[in-house]
């Protein structure tokens, strides 16, 4: 069974400037991956190449055993959903007409809008708490419902494929707890494939099935929470020392960082090894 997504020999950059190099990774079916890695490692760029929002400079990215750059635009947003960064959306337009956008891929001059188009809109705007928020410019949102305005709208698209670009920054905690929960009940009971780009590494090893980590452009370690996560690890990856224990309510690897401005209490003594 061919994985929805691969990359092969994959080199990407901008200009001269190489950021991934010869990069064959393949990203699990029906599975929450996440990339993790520290500020400028190359995550978000690979994911970029994967939505073909970026040009590789060598290899390919395979969607469903096709190389994507031979897939029209909109053959590609019917299968898969992007979730940049930092998107744009245009002065004026309010969150209802922004999450609409998301149906677009399913438009054609032969089927215009549906009974169905708009029940994925209200469903979208529902799922991220937002239908309040429905008639309001995206100008006048706050950072954190800003960002869950875009993140319905990708709801919208309804792609069997969700990525995201650090889907969890502007919100709040409870935000943040909402937003991946909900991206885990899609994995769960729609069995969407969802690659996300995560900081927060504790939410990371909750969450995902597939950790992906990513130091100087090339992978790592990949595999699962448990098999990844290691004080090792988040050295080589993060220059950072930490203790690795289990996290209290779910049982996945929970990393608890040193610092270097803050004294040990009393009792505690400073590990370095996994």
């Amino acid at each position: 069974m061919k994985q929805p997504i691969a990359t092969n020999n994959l080199s990407l950059g901008y200009g001269e400037r190489v950021i991934i190099d010869d990069l064959t990774i393949e990203i699990p079916k029906g599975e929450i991956t996440v990339f993790i890695g520290g500020n400028g490692c190359g995550k978000s760029t690979l994911l970029r190449s994967v939505a073909r929002l970026l040009k590789p400079h060598n290899g390919s990215v395979l969607l469903e055993g096709k190389q994507i750059s031979s897939l029209s635009t909109k053959e590609i947003a019917r299968k898969m959903a992007i979730l940049p960064q930092t998107p744009v959306a245009p002065e004026g337009l309010t969150v209802y007409q922004l999450v609409k956008q998301g149906r677009y891929p399913h438009q054609s001059w032969i089927k215009q809008w549906t009974k169905k188009d708009e029940a994925k809109v209200l469903e979208a705007l529902d799922s991220t708490n937002m239908l309040e928020f429905r008639d309001r410019s995206v100008d006048e949102l706050s950072g954190g419902q800003r960002q869950r305005a875009w993140i319905a709208m990708t709801l919208a698209q309804d792609t069997d494929i969700i990525l995201l670009d650090e889907p969890t920054t502007y919100l709040d905690m409870t935000h943040q707890i909402e937003i991946l929960d909900l991206l885990f009940e899609l994995n769960e009971k729609e069995g969407r494939t969802i690659v996300m780009v995560l900081h927060d590494l504790n939410l990371a090893c909750r969450y995902a099935h597939n950790l992906v980590a990513i130091k100087d452009g090339a992978v790592y370690s990949q595999g699962t929470p448990e098999s990844v996560i290691s004080c090792e690890m988040v050295r080589a990856v993060f220059d950072m020392d930490c203790q690795v224990t289990s996290d209290p309510l779910f049982g996945t690897p929970l990393c608890i960082p040193y610092g270097r401005g803050r004294c040990l209490l009393p009792n505690a003594t400073r590990k370095t090894g996994s």
